[in-house]
């Protein structure tokens, strides 16, 4: 659309991208970003080559649907997104020496680094071991599964120790204090109630 003056009407377009950063920094020729999903391939070709130089050989696109978590009983969802993957005509570096790239290789390294203490630990015969998965992994054996802080030292004798349990010393069940018992051995059984 022209104006009654008679001037050009430049089209600016809000395309907001969100650059990937690429694994090296040297020898670019492919890289990927993100966008909003309203964004053609068309439109961000034309925003890389007009705002930002580049030769862009190819745009290949992809609709991402934003990740979501279920809190209690609420549905939290980061918005939606498209993913656009494009090829440079002639590769591209980037200097090192730029602010944000050593700190992004330095958190990269670091995460590296965090992710291979996790999933190997030493185990008591000297292997390498996996981590455990699970929150309960080892809880039995220290003795502290669905306890109380004050009830513990308590729980550990008579649960885990084998000591005196309500009924008396000798835990209810009758039988050797060798033999292993079950928590529940104690417990009166129905037929006595029902009179």
């Amino acid at each position: 659309m022209g104006s009654r003056v008679g001037g050009r009407v430049i089209h600016f377009l809000n395309l907001p991208i969100k650059l990937q950063m690429p694994k090296t920094l040297t020898n670019i020729t492919e890289f990927s970003l993100k966008t909003i999903p309203s964004a053609s391939k068309i439109e961000i070709k034309r925003v890389l080559e007009t705002l930002y130089g580049f030769d862009v050989d190819e745009v290949r696109t992809l609709n991402m649907e934003g990740k979501k978590k279920q809190r209690g009983g609420i549905l939290l969802a980061k918005p939606d997104y498209k993913k656009a993957y494009v090829t440079l005509r002639s590769p591209l570096s980037v200097s090192p020496d730029l602010f944000p790239v050593k700190l992004v290789e330095e958190e990269r390294r670091r995460i590296e680094e965090r992710q291979v203490k996790r999933t190997t630990l030493v185990g008591e015969d000297g292997d390498k071991v996996a981590a455990p998965r699970q929150w309960l992994d080892g809880a039995f054996r220290r003795g502290y599964v669905g306890v109380r802080a004050e009830e513990r030292g308590r729980w550990r004798k008579s649960f885990v120790g084998g000591g005196a349990r309500r009924g008396g010393a000798g835990g209810g069940g009758g039988g050797e204090e060798g033999k292993a018992r079950f928590p529940w051995s104690s417990m009166r059984g129905q037929r006595n109630r029902a009179g």
